[in-house]
């Protein structure tokens, strides 16, 4: 079963009429899945977002300003999920 997101935003290519942030999500079965992915989009230097999914309990919820810090760090015991 999926319990974490994450979201993150699209380059804009081309020249459009208005600015737009499309965004993608794709979902995780682990939180250690879900960080290798966020890592991977956020050196690429997008803007990433992440969360469990309703009704994982508790949420969490990963604002962009919290990525770096948040795929860093390890669970309490030295070792992820």
């Amino acid at each position: 079963m999926h319990t974490w997101f994450v979201t993150f935003e699209v380059r804009k290519r081309g020249s459009l009429k208005r600015w737009r942030y499309p965004r993608i999500t794709r979902m995780f079965e682990t939180e250690v899945d879900a960080k290798q992915f966020a890592r991977e989009k956020f050196d690429e230097g997008l803007i990433v977002f992440a969360g469990t999914i309703v009704p994982y309990s508790p949420k969490q919820l990963v604002p962009s300003t919290s990525i770096s810090s948040w795929i860093t760090q390890q669970r309490a015991g030295g070792s992820e999920e």
